[in-house]
């Protein structure tokens, strides 16, 4: 039989050899939990590397804008294991959020209406369209908390903050955690990205805090550069379609000077930018009449473009077998006045030349006066009949205003009809090239002939003005008798 001391050290040994058993066992767990945390954050870290790989293909590629939102949002869902994510960008006046993607399974994360949520209960598609349809105030709710702060925040529960406490939580009313941050491009506030997940889902850890605060970052960059290809994509676009409705317009103006027995005719269009709002014409009437035209629409660009190549189509219309210029302008006014926007109006100077008898009809609808050079005693005087812009009034007006003039052109007397842009043009002192620097021009270069007049004129125009910009659209049309 065994002594008591044999007994205790026996006794000893088992316990220090259960105690040691417990401690492999507790070892054995601890491995085992950081072998499985460890595999954990390989599997976060494998599935961050994943987002980052497609958020840089996206930045590469064409992506579409709803395909570069998918990437983000469902991209970070998988990173952090969210239930759902959300992304929501600013309009353009900075005041409201818009809803860009939302995952399906998203848990609301603003304050839905309480008749929402009753017709909810009736069907899930109204939460579901409320959500992606309705825009949020920029300064309210927990992305207005987010946006303010400048900094990412880490919602425990959204009811519980204070930015929530007047609003409805939409996801059944249960208790929803979000990681929300503002998304920054350039300094500048473009957006809110979140994840959130509901009770059954657990809680967000620090580390996916951490993580997701470091991946809404990149898609920071991923959007904002997405953003400025987009404005520079357009930007192109819309220059491209500019100049296209330029070559447009070019082709509405004469391709060559006509053929009127007895008179040469020259003119010329230089707009100041792509779009101008200048034309002139000629016209091949009945009884063998010709027409002439220079116009002016008030402001600059596409708007006025578009105004005038309506005027000078409705002005084609109505010119016809019509001799005298007050009876066309008077139809082309009352056509085009429902038209006209109030702030626009148009001035025309319209003639009707009869080579037979060497005589020219002039009507002058609101447009600088035209200048007539005689050759005989080579002298220069405006001819400026009365008339009121196109536009301006519905018609009784105009036509009790608008006056025609007849001349007689003489063999070498010649006819300028000019826009303000040629009297307007500045040098790079801001003086203007003026009626007395056109005149003395015209009067130099009318003996020439009327295409000399035009190329004289222009080249004054250039030596004066120097480096200056053209501020306006600058058009003449030149009548000589042969």
């Amino acid at each position: 039989m065994p002594d008591l001391p044999h007994l205790i050290a026996y006794a000893v040994f088992v316990v220090l050899l259960g105690a040691l058993a417990i401690i492999l066992i507790r070892l054995q767990r601890k491995v085992r939990r950081k072998k499985a945390l460890l595999r954990s954050f390989e599997g976060e870290e494998a599935r961050m590397f994943e987002f980052l790989h497609n958020l840089g293909v996206s930045i590469g590629a064409e992506t579409s804008s709803i395909g570069l939102y998918r990437i983000i949002v469902e991209g970070l869902d998988e990173v952090v294991k969210a239930r759902g994510g959300a992304l929501y960008l600013l309009d353009e006046s900075g005041e409201m959020l818009q809803p860009k993607y939302l995952s399906e399974n998203c848990p609301a994360l603003v304050g839905v209406p309480l008749e929402v949520r009753k017709k909810a209960e009736r069907d899930s598609r109204a939460m579901d369209s409320y959500l992606r349809l309705s825009q949020v105030p920029a300064d309210q709710g927990v992305f207005g908390a987010v946006l303010s702060s400048g900094q990412a925040i880490h919602f425990g529960d959204v009811r519980s903050h204070e930015s929530f406490r007047d609003a409805f939580l939409g996801y059944g009313g249960g208790e929803v955690a979000a990681l929300v941050a503002p998304l920054r491009h350039a300094g500048k506030d473009i957006g809110v990205l979140a994840v959130a997940r509901t009770r059954e889902d657990g809680k967000f850890s620090a580390n996916d805090f951490a993580v997701f605060r470091s991946a809404a970052e990149q898609s920071a960059f991923a959007l904002g550069n997405a953003l400025v290809y987009k404005d520079a994509h357009e930007k192109r676009q819309f220059e491209s379609e500019i100049r296209n409705a330029s070559e447009v317009q070019r082709v509405l103006l004469p391709q060559a000077d006509p053929v009127i027995p007895g008179f040469r005719v020259a003119g010329t269009n230089v707009p100041a930018r792509i779009i101008s709002g200048d034309y002139y014409d000629h016209l091949d009437l009945d009884n063998g009449l010709h027409g002439v035209v220079i116009a002016d629409v008030s402001g600059k660009g596409v708007a006025a473009g578009l105004m005038m190549a309506m005027c000078r189509s409705v002005l084609r219309c109505r010119a016809g077998s019509l001799a005298n210029p007050v009876e066309v302008l008077a139809a082309v006014n009352r056509q085009l006045f429902p038209d006209i926007r109030e702030d626009m109006f148009i001035s025309l100077y319209y003639g009707v030349i009869d080579s037979e008898s060497g005589t020219i009809r002039v009507a002058r609808a609101g447009h600088d006066a035209a200048l007539l050079f005689r050759a005989k005693d080579r002298t220069v005087e405006e001819i400026k009949p009365p008339g009121l812009a196109l536009g301006v009034d519905e018609g009784d007006v105009f036509e009790r205003v608008t006056k025609m003039r007849e001349l007689t052109l003489d063999a070498g007397d010649c006819l300028l009809f000019y826009t303000d842009g040629v009297k307007e043009a500045v040098d790079d002192r801001g003086e203007e090239f003026g009626m007395v620097r056109l005149r003395t021009s015209f009067l130099e270069n009318a003996v020439l002939g009327a295409e000399a007049t035009i190329a004289g004129i222009q080249r004054d125009l250039r030596q004066f003005g120097g480096e200056a910009p053209q501020m306006d659209d600058i058009t003449l049309l030149v009548l000589e008798r042969r």
